[in-house]
Protein backbone atom coordinates (compact mmCIF):
# COMPACT_ATOMS: atom_id res chain seq x y z
CA UNK A 1 0.00 0.00 0.00
CA UNK A 2 2.87 2.39 0.68
CA UNK A 3 4.80 1.85 -2.53
CA UNK A 4 2.32 3.50 -4.85
CA UNK A 5 3.19 7.10 -3.91
CA UNK A 6 6.76 7.03 -5.24
CA UNK A 7 5.82 5.69 -8.65
CA UNK A 8 5.23 2.33 -7.05
CA UNK A 9 8.68 2.75 -5.54
CA UNK A 10 10.16 2.96 -8.95
CA UNK A 11 8.83 -0.07 -10.78
CA UNK A 12 12.23 -0.79 -12.24
CA UNK A 13 13.81 -1.36 -8.82
CA UNK A 14 15.26 -4.84 -8.52
CA UNK A 15 15.61 -6.82 -5.33
CA UNK A 16 19.35 -6.07 -5.30
CA UNK A 17 19.00 -2.30 -5.27
CA UNK A 18 20.42 -0.75 -2.12
CA UNK A 19 18.33 1.97 -0.48
CA UNK A 20 20.01 4.56 1.75
CA UNK A 21 17.59 5.74 4.44
CA UNK A 22 18.21 9.26 5.72
CA UNK A 23 17.74 8.62 9.44
CA UNK A 24 17.22 11.84 11.37
CA UNK A 25 16.56 10.18 14.71
CA UNK A 26 12.87 11.01 14.54
CA UNK A 27 9.88 8.73 14.35
CA UNK A 28 9.18 9.18 10.63
CA UNK A 29 12.56 8.17 9.21
CA UNK A 30 12.87 5.43 11.84
CA UNK A 31 9.57 3.92 10.71
CA UNK A 32 10.68 4.15 7.07
CA UNK A 33 13.87 2.23 7.87
CA UNK A 34 12.07 -0.41 9.94
CA UNK A 35 9.34 -0.92 7.38
CA UNK A 36 11.69 -1.19 4.39
CA UNK A 37 13.77 -3.70 6.32
CA UNK A 38 10.67 -5.69 7.32
CA UNK A 39 9.58 -6.01 3.71
CA UNK A 40 12.96 -7.43 2.75
CA UNK A 41 14.64 -4.45 1.11
CA UNK A 42 18.40 -4.07 1.25
CA UNK A 43 18.97 -0.87 3.19
CA UNK A 44 21.64 1.15 4.95
CA UNK A 45 20.94 3.84 7.52
CA UNK A 46 22.80 7.14 7.26
CA UNK A 47 22.57 10.20 9.50
CA UNK A 48 23.83 13.61 8.41
CA UNK A 49 25.95 15.51 10.92
CA UNK A 50 25.16 19.12 10.00
CA UNK A 51 25.97 21.41 12.89
CA UNK A 52 28.23 21.15 15.94
CA UNK A 53 25.83 21.72 18.83
CA UNK A 54 28.72 22.76 21.06
CA UNK A 55 29.48 25.84 18.98
CA UNK A 56 28.41 29.27 20.20
CA UNK A 57 27.99 28.32 23.87
CA UNK A 58 26.88 31.86 24.69
CA UNK A 59 23.57 31.24 22.90
CA UNK A 60 23.24 27.57 23.83
CA UNK A 61 20.47 26.68 26.23
CA UNK A 62 19.84 23.71 28.45
CA UNK A 63 16.16 24.35 27.82
CA UNK A 64 16.43 24.06 24.02
CA UNK A 65 14.24 21.17 23.03
CA UNK A 66 12.61 19.91 19.88
CA UNK A 67 15.49 20.76 17.54
CA UNK A 68 16.14 18.46 14.61
CA UNK A 69 19.55 16.87 13.98
CA UNK A 70 20.72 17.22 17.58
CA UNK A 71 23.30 14.91 19.20
CA UNK A 72 20.45 13.08 20.90
CA UNK A 73 18.92 12.46 17.48
CA UNK A 74 22.15 10.91 16.23
CA UNK A 75 22.19 8.58 19.23
CA UNK A 76 18.53 7.69 18.65
CA UNK A 77 19.09 6.96 14.97
CA UNK A 78 22.05 4.71 15.77
CA UNK A 79 20.01 2.89 18.41
CA UNK A 80 17.14 2.27 15.98
CA UNK A 81 19.52 1.02 13.28
CA UNK A 82 21.08 -1.40 15.77
CA UNK A 83 17.65 -2.60 16.86
CA UNK A 84 16.61 -3.18 13.25
CA UNK A 85 19.92 -4.81 12.43
CA UNK A 86 21.10 -2.70 9.49
CA UNK A 87 24.44 -1.07 8.65
CA UNK A 88 24.59 2.49 9.93
CA UNK A 89 26.87 5.45 9.30
CA UNK A 90 27.10 9.10 10.31
CA UNK A 91 28.20 11.31 7.42
CA UNK A 92 29.67 14.73 8.16
CA UNK A 93 28.36 17.59 6.04
CA UNK A 94 29.13 20.36 8.51
CA UNK A 95 31.29 22.43 6.16
CA UNK A 96 28.83 22.36 3.29
CA UNK A 97 25.93 23.02 5.66
CA UNK A 98 27.66 26.11 7.00
CA UNK A 99 28.45 27.42 3.52
CA UNK A 100 25.06 26.78 1.93
CA UNK A 101 22.64 27.10 4.86
CA UNK A 102 24.07 28.95 7.87
CA UNK A 103 25.92 31.75 6.09
CA UNK A 104 23.02 32.55 3.70
CA UNK A 105 20.68 32.48 6.72
CA UNK A 106 22.77 35.12 8.48
CA UNK A 107 23.18 37.24 5.35
CA UNK A 108 19.48 37.13 4.50
CA UNK A 109 18.46 38.40 7.92
CA UNK A 110 21.03 41.20 7.78
CA UNK A 111 19.68 42.22 4.37
CA UNK A 112 16.07 42.33 5.51
CA UNK A 113 14.89 38.97 4.23
CA UNK A 114 13.34 36.10 6.20
CA UNK A 115 15.09 32.89 5.10
CA UNK A 116 13.97 29.27 5.12
CA UNK A 117 17.01 27.22 6.18
CA UNK A 118 15.14 23.90 5.90
CA UNK A 119 14.58 24.49 2.17
CA UNK A 120 18.24 25.38 1.64
CA UNK A 121 19.19 22.22 3.53
CA UNK A 122 16.96 20.15 1.26
CA UNK A 123 18.34 21.83 -1.89
CA UNK A 124 22.05 21.68 -1.06
CA UNK A 125 22.44 18.86 1.46
CA UNK A 126 19.70 16.24 1.80
CA UNK A 127 18.85 15.88 -1.88
CA UNK A 128 22.24 16.87 -3.25
CA UNK A 129 25.27 15.85 -1.22
CA UNK A 130 23.42 13.04 0.52
CA UNK A 131 22.30 11.53 -2.78
CA UNK A 132 25.89 11.66 -4.02
CA UNK A 133 27.17 10.09 -0.80
CA UNK A 134 24.56 7.34 -1.06
CA UNK A 135 25.54 6.66 -4.67
CA UNK A 136 29.19 6.38 -3.66
CA UNK A 137 28.35 3.38 -1.46
CA UNK A 138 26.27 1.73 -4.17
CA UNK A 139 22.82 3.02 -3.30
CA UNK A 140 20.56 3.79 -6.25
CA UNK A 141 17.79 5.31 -4.11
CA UNK A 142 17.41 7.44 -1.03
CA UNK A 143 14.36 7.11 1.22
CA UNK A 144 13.33 9.77 3.73
CA UNK A 145 10.54 10.38 6.21
CA UNK A 146 9.19 13.43 4.38
CA UNK A 147 5.43 13.72 3.92
CA UNK A 148 5.11 14.14 0.17
CA UNK A 149 4.44 12.00 -2.88
CA UNK A 150 6.27 11.35 -6.13
CA UNK A 151 4.94 9.83 -9.31
CA UNK A 152 5.74 9.88 -13.02
CA UNK A 153 3.64 11.42 -15.75
CA UNK A 154 2.58 8.48 -17.95
CA UNK A 155 2.58 10.68 -21.06
CA UNK A 156 5.67 12.87 -20.71
CA UNK A 157 7.70 10.68 -18.36
CA UNK A 158 8.33 13.70 -16.16
CA UNK A 159 8.66 13.09 -12.43
CA UNK A 160 6.02 14.93 -10.43
CA UNK A 161 5.90 16.10 -6.83
CA UNK A 162 2.55 15.92 -5.03
CA UNK A 163 1.20 16.98 -1.68
CA UNK A 164 0.96 14.36 1.05
CA UNK A 165 -2.34 12.71 1.89
CA UNK A 166 -2.01 14.06 5.44
CA UNK A 167 -2.44 17.77 4.69
CA UNK A 168 -1.45 18.74 8.23
CA UNK A 169 2.00 17.15 7.75
CA UNK A 170 2.57 17.97 4.07
CA UNK A 171 6.18 19.13 3.50
CA UNK A 172 6.12 20.03 -0.18
CA UNK A 173 6.56 23.70 0.69
CA UNK A 174 10.15 22.88 1.67
CA UNK A 175 10.83 20.63 -1.33
CA UNK A 176 10.28 22.98 -4.26
CA UNK A 177 13.96 22.91 -5.22
CA UNK A 178 14.06 19.21 -6.15
CA UNK A 179 15.23 18.43 -9.68
CA UNK A 180 14.04 15.72 -12.03
CA UNK A 181 17.15 13.64 -11.34
CA UNK A 182 16.71 13.98 -7.59
CA UNK A 183 13.03 13.03 -7.76
CA UNK A 184 13.86 9.97 -9.86
CA UNK A 185 16.15 8.66 -7.09
CA UNK A 186 14.05 9.62 -4.06
CA UNK A 187 11.43 7.62 -2.17
CA UNK A 188 8.81 9.10 0.17
CA UNK A 189 7.13 5.98 1.63
CA UNK A 190 4.99 7.96 4.10
CA UNK A 191 3.29 10.20 1.54
CA UNK A 192 0.10 8.18 1.48
CA UNK A 193 -0.16 7.84 5.27
CA UNK A 194 -1.67 9.82 8.12
CA UNK A 195 0.71 10.68 10.95
CA UNK A 196 -1.20 8.61 13.49
CA UNK A 197 -0.93 5.60 11.17
CA UNK A 198 2.82 6.09 10.93
CA UNK A 199 3.12 5.97 14.71
CA UNK A 200 0.90 2.90 14.84
CA UNK A 201 3.03 1.20 12.20
CA UNK A 202 6.08 2.05 14.28
CA UNK A 203 4.56 0.37 17.32
CA UNK A 204 3.75 -2.75 15.30
CA UNK A 205 7.33 -2.86 14.07
CA UNK A 206 8.66 -2.28 17.61
CA UNK A 207 10.38 0.95 16.63
CA UNK A 208 11.76 2.41 19.91
CA UNK A 209 10.91 5.99 18.87
CA UNK A 210 7.30 5.43 17.81
CA UNK A 211 6.03 7.94 20.37
CA UNK A 212 8.88 10.48 20.18
CA UNK A 213 7.61 14.07 19.74
CA UNK A 214 8.22 15.78 16.39
CA UNK A 215 11.06 18.27 16.12
CA UNK A 216 10.07 21.90 15.71
CA UNK A 217 13.10 24.18 16.03
CA UNK A 218 15.87 24.92 13.54
CA UNK A 219 18.87 22.73 14.39
CA UNK A 220 21.41 25.53 14.76
CA UNK A 221 19.22 28.18 16.45
CA UNK A 222 18.52 27.45 20.14
CA UNK A 223 14.97 28.35 21.17
CA UNK A 224 14.34 30.41 18.05
CA UNK A 225 16.62 33.32 19.06
CA UNK A 226 17.65 34.20 15.49
CA UNK A 227 19.12 37.60 16.31
CA UNK A 228 21.16 36.23 19.21
CA UNK A 229 22.52 33.47 16.99
CA UNK A 230 23.48 35.92 14.24
CA UNK A 231 25.36 38.20 16.64
CA UNK A 232 27.18 35.25 18.23
CA UNK A 233 28.04 33.70 14.86
CA UNK A 234 29.51 36.94 13.53
CA UNK A 235 31.64 37.34 16.67
CA UNK A 236 32.87 33.75 16.31
CA UNK A 237 33.91 34.54 12.74
CA UNK A 238 35.90 37.53 13.96
CA UNK A 239 33.41 39.95 12.45
CA UNK A 240 31.94 42.61 14.62
CA UNK A 241 28.16 42.71 14.14
CA UNK A 242 27.44 45.63 11.82
CA UNK A 243 26.08 48.88 13.20
CA UNK A 244 22.44 48.10 12.78
CA UNK A 245 20.76 50.41 15.26
CA UNK A 246 18.11 52.45 13.53
CA UNK A 247 14.71 54.04 13.64
CA UNK A 248 11.24 52.63 13.74
CA UNK A 249 8.99 54.77 11.59
CA UNK A 250 5.28 54.90 10.91
CA UNK A 251 3.93 54.81 7.38
CA UNK A 252 4.04 58.61 7.19
CA UNK A 253 7.79 58.50 7.76
CA UNK A 254 7.72 59.81 11.32
CA UNK A 255 10.21 58.27 13.74
CA UNK A 256 8.36 56.70 16.66
CA UNK A 257 11.05 54.52 18.20
CA UNK A 258 14.43 52.86 17.78
CA UNK A 259 15.69 49.32 17.33
CA UNK A 260 18.82 47.16 17.65
CA UNK A 261 18.89 45.83 14.09
CA UNK A 262 16.56 44.90 11.24
CA UNK A 263 17.44 41.23 11.79
CA UNK A 264 15.23 41.38 14.89
CA UNK A 265 12.16 41.91 12.69
CA UNK A 266 10.20 40.20 9.96
CA UNK A 267 7.26 41.35 7.87
CA UNK A 268 3.96 40.77 9.66
CA UNK A 269 5.53 40.71 13.13
CA UNK A 270 3.38 42.18 15.90
CA UNK A 271 5.06 41.27 19.18
CA UNK A 272 8.40 42.64 20.29
CA UNK A 273 8.32 45.82 18.21
CA UNK A 274 8.98 47.96 21.26
CA UNK A 275 6.55 50.76 20.47
CA UNK A 276 3.39 51.23 22.51
CA UNK A 277 0.34 52.50 20.66
CA UNK A 278 -3.41 52.18 21.36
CA UNK A 279 -3.87 50.31 18.07
CA UNK A 280 -1.91 47.15 17.14
CA UNK A 281 1.22 47.78 15.08
CA UNK A 282 2.76 45.38 12.60
CA UNK A 283 6.06 45.35 10.77
CA UNK A 284 5.26 46.44 7.21
CA UNK A 285 8.81 46.39 5.85
CA UNK A 286 12.47 46.43 6.82
CA UNK A 287 14.93 48.65 4.96
CA UNK A 288 18.50 47.54 5.75
CA UNK A 289 20.12 50.24 3.60
CA UNK A 290 18.87 52.89 6.01
CA UNK A 291 18.36 50.60 9.01
CA UNK A 292 14.68 51.54 9.05
CA UNK A 293 11.79 49.43 10.24
CA UNK A 294 8.39 50.60 9.01
CA UNK A 295 5.34 49.73 11.10
CA UNK A 296 1.66 50.30 10.55
CA UNK A 297 -1.85 48.92 10.63
CA UNK A 298 -2.61 45.33 9.74
CA UNK A 299 -4.42 46.34 6.55
CA UNK A 300 -1.15 47.69 5.18
CA UNK A 301 0.19 44.14 5.04
CA UNK A 302 -2.24 43.22 2.25
CA UNK A 303 -0.75 42.91 -1.24
CA UNK A 304 -2.01 41.47 -4.53
CA UNK A 305 1.25 41.10 -6.46
CA UNK A 306 4.78 39.83 -5.93
CA UNK A 307 7.87 38.75 -7.84
CA UNK A 308 9.37 35.27 -7.47
CA UNK A 309 12.97 34.57 -8.52
CA UNK A 310 14.95 31.40 -9.28
CA UNK A 311 11.82 29.39 -10.01
CA UNK A 312 12.25 25.64 -10.28
CA UNK A 313 9.51 24.10 -12.43
CA UNK A 314 8.97 20.58 -11.17
CA UNK A 315 5.91 18.77 -12.43
CA UNK A 316 5.54 20.76 -15.65
CA UNK A 317 7.90 22.30 -18.15
CA UNK A 318 8.45 26.03 -17.78
CA UNK A 319 5.36 27.74 -19.23
CA UNK A 320 5.65 30.38 -21.94
CA UNK A 321 2.62 32.42 -20.97
CA UNK A 322 0.25 32.75 -18.02
CA UNK A 323 -0.72 29.91 -15.71
CA UNK A 324 -3.47 29.66 -13.14
CA UNK A 325 -2.42 28.11 -9.84
CA UNK A 326 -2.81 28.26 -6.11
CA UNK A 327 0.20 29.81 -4.40
CA UNK A 328 1.51 29.24 -0.88
CA UNK A 329 3.68 32.05 0.52
CA UNK A 330 4.70 30.42 3.83
CA UNK A 331 4.44 26.99 5.33
CA UNK A 332 1.13 27.42 7.17
CA UNK A 333 -0.43 29.66 4.53
CA UNK A 334 -3.53 28.37 2.76
CA UNK A 335 -2.65 28.37 -0.97
CA UNK A 336 -4.45 31.24 -2.71
CA UNK A 337 -5.73 31.54 -6.28
CA UNK A 338 -3.41 33.52 -8.53
CA UNK A 339 -2.23 34.10 -12.08
CA UNK A 340 1.43 33.42 -12.81
CA UNK A 341 3.08 35.35 -15.62
CA UNK A 342 6.43 34.31 -17.08
CA UNK A 343 7.90 37.25 -18.98
CA UNK A 344 11.01 35.42 -20.19
CA UNK A 345 12.34 31.88 -19.92
CA UNK A 346 14.41 31.50 -16.80
CA UNK A 347 13.33 34.90 -15.53
CA UNK A 348 11.28 35.89 -12.50
CA UNK A 349 7.60 35.04 -12.28
CA UNK A 350 5.00 37.69 -11.52
CA UNK A 351 2.29 36.40 -9.21
CA UNK A 352 -1.01 38.30 -9.15
CA UNK A 353 -3.41 37.05 -6.50
CA UNK A 354 -7.17 37.15 -7.00
CA UNK A 355 -7.47 38.49 -3.45
CA UNK A 356 -4.83 40.44 -1.51
CA UNK A 357 -2.61 38.30 0.71
CA UNK A 358 -1.28 39.24 4.12
CA UNK A 359 2.42 39.68 4.92
CA UNK A 360 4.13 38.68 1.68
CA UNK A 361 7.68 38.34 3.00
CA UNK A 362 10.92 38.67 1.00
CA UNK A 363 13.13 35.62 1.42
CA UNK A 364 10.27 33.18 1.93
CA UNK A 365 9.33 30.56 -0.63
CA UNK A 366 6.41 30.77 -3.04
CA UNK A 367 5.15 27.36 -4.13
CA UNK A 368 2.69 26.86 -6.98
CA UNK A 369 0.00 24.15 -6.83
CA UNK A 370 -2.59 22.68 -9.17
CA UNK A 371 -4.76 20.59 -6.87
CA UNK A 372 -2.22 18.20 -5.26
CA UNK A 373 0.38 18.72 -7.95
CA UNK A 374 3.39 20.92 -7.15
CA UNK A 375 4.03 22.88 -10.34
CA UNK A 376 7.15 24.56 -9.00
CA UNK A 377 8.40 27.22 -6.66
CA UNK A 378 10.93 29.95 -6.03
CA UNK A 379 11.95 32.77 -3.70
CA UNK A 380 9.90 35.88 -2.96
CA UNK A 381 11.77 39.05 -3.89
Amino acid sequence: MFWRNSADIKEAMSEKDLIAVAMSGGVDSSVVAAWLHARGEKIVGMTMQLWNQRRLPEVASDQATGRCCSLDDVYDARYVANQIGIPYYVVNFEDRFEQHVVKPFVQDYLEGRTPIPCTLCNNFIKFDQFLDMAASVGSRYVATGHYARIDQDPVTGRWRLKRAVDASKDQTYFLFGLTQDQLSRTLFPLGEMQKQDVRELGRKLDVPLADKPDSQEICFVPNGDYAGFIDAYLREQGVEPPAVHGEIKDEAGQAIGSHRGVHHFTVGQRKGIGVARPEPLYVISTQPATQTVVVGAGKSLLQKEMQVRDVNWISIAEPVATVRAKVRIRNRHEPAEATLTVSELGGPVTVCFDDPQRAITPGQGAVFYLDDLVLGGGWIV
